[in-house]
């Protein structure tokens, strides 16, 4: 039985009591309910709705996508007033208050205060994340992310990873919690995703994730971060659908391939490591359960209550909210989930919600003031970031700083994420750069993009050739001072590995003109594109596409301003021509 006056839930008797009170006065359906955190994944606040999709579900948290804030504060506060039992509401701010809303604010990348000196841009981040989430009902924060970036060609984890020493990911995290405690005490925080991504390429979103450290080399990494925050009063650990071979056949000798699941199925890893060995006495959550990772090795009807058996707390989504928690309830039935398990589970989610000062008549529930969200104050801590941790990955041809004075005409190459719809209208991003750009002074030349001339022109064989077609050398050299070239590519959930894409094949974007004139690579986002443009010889990491960050970054590119940022060994993606 989980011991709810321990660490980190430090609850007094008349809490515990309530505790004991709630679960009790539960039925059955209230409890399989309570193991649930579920999505509203269509903003708004059709009230009947709510209170009979509350009725049914009996759900213990609640994870929403998209709204304006004045909706979003009206849809989690109504949630959270209307359900029986404290709601968990909970947020997922790895960049900053942008998280919650697409007003909020990004403050910074995890690469990008990994590549700052010290923790305060870390600290800083966490403390918007908290203040920006909680005017818009939060509760939980599903971050600090503290998977450690040990291989370059993961591009999941790439900007969301402190980086690739546990040391400094660790720190960070430290950091990135106080923030979050000092913006708001009563709101929890996660770390996850156990037992550690980052090893591999792949994304969970598509399959099962393996770490193939082995035992000794884990517990140097992964181990050592988690153990630590455990020891600090971590509250709760989100569960990736990553397996770890080696500790699943070190903990149960002679287990067969086949029988090496993801972690958030796996016993050995949850239970035999993490609650007994490492003494995680917190609430455990599944990441979310759409992702391929978890059906990889099972069907759903095993997998709902296949991670609860297996020592995961809350189950995060629903395929069919009727039928899953039908899985669940049919695990129960058949013995399968026992009823200390079940005790067991719903003990640290009830005591955690009492650790957050909630309890049946007090919910924590905000006064509306929705100012703070973007607000000036959060934006300087963007700015800040960036002045400290945008780097200057190499320039071995001196090429900074550019004398904007003598170097004005300047060739623009912006490569964007591929459109994955129809609905592409045009970047803003490039918008952005070219505004930044102009107001430093540059007259910019900007290089054609398939996407864009489709925009303008229609589906054409003219803007084939168009993107084909390169100048004479000499004209290009005598009408440009240099060239720029901006990478602002990411996505997700599509592909293992999101690479640099150019626009349509043996495009004039290519980098043609490196050696004709001085030529300057920008990532605004992606730590590890120098694999694909490893020839120039001038890069900068800028981490975010946001103005706050290409105002920066262009700044310190012509000298108004000193980089500081130190790059991860990892931007070199493992090459020597990357670093020439």
């Amino acid at each position: 039985m989980v011991d709810l006056k321990k660490s980190p839930f430090n609850l007094n008797e008349t809490q515990i009591n309530w505790v004991e009170e709630t679960i009790n006065s539960m039925t059955l359906d209230e409890k399989i309910g309570q193991l649930f955190v579920l999505l509203k994944a269509v903003p708004g606040v059709d009230e009947e709705k709510i209170k009979k999709g509350l009725s049914l579900s009996h759900q213990g948290g609640l994870r929403w996508q998209g709204g304006d804030n004045e909706t979003v504060y009206h849809q989690n506060s109504f949630y959270q007033r209307m359900s029986k039992t404290p709601l968990f509401i909970a947020a997922n701010c790895d960049d900053g208050g942008i998280g919650v809303s697409k007003e909020g604010t990004f403050v910074a990348t995890a690469a990008e205060c990994g590549a700052g000196e010290g923790y305060e841009n870390a600290y800083n981040l966490g403390y918007v994340a908290a203040k920006e989430a909680s005017a818009l009902c939060c509760n939980w924060m599903f971050n600090p992310v503290v998977d450690i970036y040990k291989n370059w060609r993961n591009t999941i984890v790439n900007t969301r990873s402190f980086g690739s020493d546990p040391e400094k990911v660790l720190e960070n995290a430290r950091a990135y919690i106080k923030g979050v405690k000092a913006a708001n005490p009563n709101m929890a925080c996660t770390a996850k995703h156990f037992p550690g991504d980052g090893v591999e390429e792949l994304d969970q979103h598509l399959v099962m994730g393996v770490n193939n450290m082995s035992v000794n080399e884990w517990e140097d990494n992964f181990g050592y971060v988690y153990r630590s925050l455990i020891k600090e009063g971590l509250e709760a650990i989100m569960v990736g659908h990553i397996a770890l071979p080696e500790m699943s056949r070190k903990l149960v000798p002679g287990i067969k391939d086949e029988d090496i699941k993801p972690a958030t199925l796996s016993k050995e890893l949850l239970t035999d490591l993490l609650r007994e060995d490492m003494g995680f006495n917190g609430v455990v959550i599944t990441d979310a359960s759409h992702m391929v990772g978890l059906s990889a090795t099972s069907k759903r009807s095993e997998a709902v209550p296949g991670a609860i058996i297996a020592g995961c707390d809350m189950f995060l989504f629903a395929n069919d909210v009727e039928e899953d928690m039908s899985y669940v309830k049919k695990a129960y039935e058949e013995g399968k989930l026992t009823e200390e398990r079940l005790s067991d589970a719903l003990h640290r989610i009830l005591g955690l919600k009492a650790h957050l000062n909630m309890d049946t008549n007090n919910r924590n529930i905000p006064e509306k003031d929705l100012s703070v969200i973007g607000c000036e104050k959060h934006h300087e801590f963007a700015i800040k970031a960036a002045k400290e941790c945008i780097t200057l990955v190499k320039d071995t041809r001196n090429n900074i700083p550019v004398d904007v004075n003598k170097k004005k005409r300047l060739f623009l190459v912006y490569v964007g994420s591929t459109p994955t719809s129809k609905g592409y209208t045009g970047d803003p991003v490039k918008n952005l750069v070219i505004e930044e750009l102009e107001r430093a002074g540059f007259e910019v030349d900007v290089c054609p993009n398939y996407h864009d001339l489709e925009v303008e022109n229609g589906v054409s064989p003219m803007n084939f050739i168009k993107m084909l077609n390169h100048q004479t050398r000499k004209e290009f050299v005598d009408n440009h001072d240099l060239a720029l070239v901006v990478i602002n590519v990411k996505g997700y959930a599509q592909e293992n590995n999101v690479r640099l894409r150019w626009s349509v094949n043996h495009s004039c974007e290519l980098p043609w003109y490196n050696e004709e004139v001085p030529t300057i690579g920008m990532s605004l986002n992606y730590t590890n594109h120098l694999i694909d443009v490893p020839q120039l010889h001038t890069f900068i990491n800028a981490y975010s596409p946001k103005r706050e960050h290409i105002r920066a970054a262009i700044e310190k590119m012509i000298g108004l301003d000193e980089f500081r940022g130190k790059a991860d060994e990892t931007v070199f993606c493992g090459r020597w021509d990357t670093r020439l």
